[in-house]
């Protein structure tokens, strides 16, 4: 009887062996399950531009962290694009696995806080690491051998030649290497790299930093000599800021934002500098990247922060670019203005023109003394809105305040002259267009705007015509003054010239109707008429299509150009 019993026992624990295997087996692979499940919405939602539900998703998943190869990079991007630095190198170190962290990005920040921690040891480790992980991004090298030269300039406090050539960029990092120094060199250098500055680099920024030098110095006189010279409406965001607050002698401000004797305001402007090389490749995740870095550290300079904003925007991403927004309040107007500017647009994305139009009017008037800068941005919005009368009434008002014989003068004169043409008030804008000219002489752009509206009446067209090819002479690559040469061509009856230019203009500007209805009726001309059908009917296609001109297209369509 007891055998009976006993192998009854051992039957009952096999099975119950086996359930509890079985289920644990099930328990670990629904545990397994959870995890991958949050780990695939965490990418998901990161690859959406969804930063905080990313995030939520990585942290529900952390059991990863050591058993998938790729989940500490994704998570550590996830952490950084959330302004949460500090946590992404506390993760980076608690990681037991070198391999995971064995990437580009982990080093950068690793090196940035060995740096802020004074540990000169550790970061000759990490340097020479990081010199392994360079992927072919030109980026990259550029951000090893400028970390390598500053490890120089804060140990040794001099200056390393570097084998490395990277044009402007090294005459950048050279500026600030000999102001964080207080070498004699510092003047010319900043100056010769504001004064490189062109229509295809913009380096005024610049200035900024070689004004907080000189208040460093205590030349205030210079400062204030320098801030009487700056165009108060054709400039950037920062140096238009920083114009106002030197003219109100809110020279604390500057000083408080950045100082070329802090090391970490020197290397948050160089990450500042990469976020901008990497937004103009349209890499937005590697941008927004290295702009957190930069505000992690120097915070103070939240100015920097636009660009994220606009990162933001770029994609999509409208709620994030609203909340990074929320910085700039009104004590500081250009960028107050800035703001209200992209929330207007993300109105008209989101909503329509008209409310879009109603909320910067809005804020435009609850602005007691605007300056000279928002009376023109506002007056080019009501001209981008085609609410011409409103845009000729505020530049009138600059008109009235500026000096006549200046830049500045010519330019609105121009935009004035636009809007008045855009009315039908021809004889108005033709003088302001002309005034234009004689204050800017063969300005290419006003040039073709007048030679333009010239043919568009069919008035003085051989003199528009010469206009015109001294115009392209000096913009030989820009796709409306060679749109505005083949039309030339076209109403003189010279169609295979005419063509030469518009084949330029459509390849330029294949979405442009007006180019597009032109390249049409010059197909015609020339007896191209299948060719020229589909151009017109490409024209009823394309979104910023004005119904006159649609109705235009339909007639063409049906008769030929002749019958138009």
């Amino acid at each position: 009887m007891k055998k009976i019993y006993f192998k009854i026992f051992l039957i009952f624990s096999f099975f119950l062996y086996q359930n509890s295997v079985y289920s644990k087996v099930n328990v670990e692979k629904e545990f397994n399950q959870k995890y991958l499940s949050n780990y695939f919405s965490a990418l998901f939602s990161f690859n959406n531009n969804n930063n905080v539900q990313a995030l939520k998703y990585f942290n529900s998943s952390k059991f990863l962290i050591d058993k998938h190869d790729s989940f500490l990079k994704k998570y550590i991007f996830s952490l950084v694009e959330n302004r949460k630095v500090k946590q992404a190198i506390k993760e980076i170190k608690l990681s037991k696995k070198d391999k995971n962290r064995n990437f580009f990005e982990a080093n950068i920040l690793l090196i940035l806080d060995s740096f802020l921690e004074k540990n000169n040891q550790n970061i000759e480790i990490l340097l020479s690491n990081l010199q392994t992980f360079q992927s072919e991004d030109v980026y990259e090298v550029v951000i090893y051998e400028t970390l390598k030269s500053y490890v120089d300039l804060f140990g040794k406090k001099k200056i390393s030649k570097s084998k490395e050539d990277f044009g402007k960029f090294s005459l950048i990092n050279k500026a600030f290497q000999s102001c964080y120094l207080n070498s004699k060199k510092t003047d010319s250098l900043f100056l010769n790299l504001i004064n490189a500055s062109s229509s295809v680099r913009d380096y005024s920024r610049y200035l900024f930093f070689y004004l907080s030098y000189l208040l460093n110095q205590g030349d205030k006189e210079a400062v204030e000599q320098i801030s009487s010279t700056i165009d108060p409406i054709n400039n950037g965001l920062l140096i238009s800021q920083t114009k106002i607050w030197i003219d109100s002698q809110n020279y604390k401000k500057i000083n408080k934002i950045f100082s070329c004797a802090n090391e970490a305001h020197l290397l948050g402007e160089f990450f500042f500098l990469i976020a901008n090389l990497y937004s103009a490749e349209e890499d937005y995740v590697k941008s927004n990247f290295y702009l957190n870095i930069s505000n992690y550290l120097n915070p103070s300079f939240y100015f920097n922060m636009y660009l994220l904003a606009e990162n933001y925007y770029l994609t999509k991403n409208y709620n994030a670019s609203k909340n990074i927004l929320k910085k700039f309040n009104q004590s500081e107007e250009v960028f107050y203005w800035h703001k209200i500017k992209r929330i207007s647009k993300i109105i008209s994305e989101q909503r329509d023109d008209v409310q879009s139009l109603n909320y910067i009017e809005q804020k435009f008037n609850q602005i007691k003394k605007p300056s000279h800068k928002i009376i023109f941005d506002m007056a080019n919005t009501y001209k981008n809105f085609k609410k011409y009368n409103k845009a000729i009434e505020l530049y009138t008002n600059l008109i009235n305040q500026i000096d006549d014989t200046s830049e500045i003068y010519a330019d609105l004169l121009y935009k004035r002259g636009g809007s008045f043409e855009r009315i039908g008030d021809y004889k108005n804008s033709d003088n302001d267009l002309i005034k234009s000219l004689e204050i800017v002489p063969e300005d290419p752009y006003v040039m073709n705007y007048l030679a333009y509206s010239w043919l568009e009446r069919k008035y003085k067209i051989d003199v528009a015509l010469e206009m015109l090819k001294d115009a392209y002479e000096k913009k030989k690559n820009d796709p409306y003054i060679i749109d505005s040469v083949g039309w030339a061509y076209f109403l003189v009856e010279d169609y295979e010239k005419a063509e030469k230019y518009l084949v330029q203009a459509v390849e330029l500007m294949p979405n442009d109707p007006i180019v597009n209805d032109h390249y049409g009726d010059i197909l015609w001309m020339l007896d191209r008429k299948m060719q020229a059908r589909y151009f017109w009917k490409n024209v009823l296609k394309l979104k910023d299509t004005e119904d006159f001109m649609k109705e235009n297209i339909k007639i063409k369509l049906l008769k030929g150009l002749n019958k138009i």
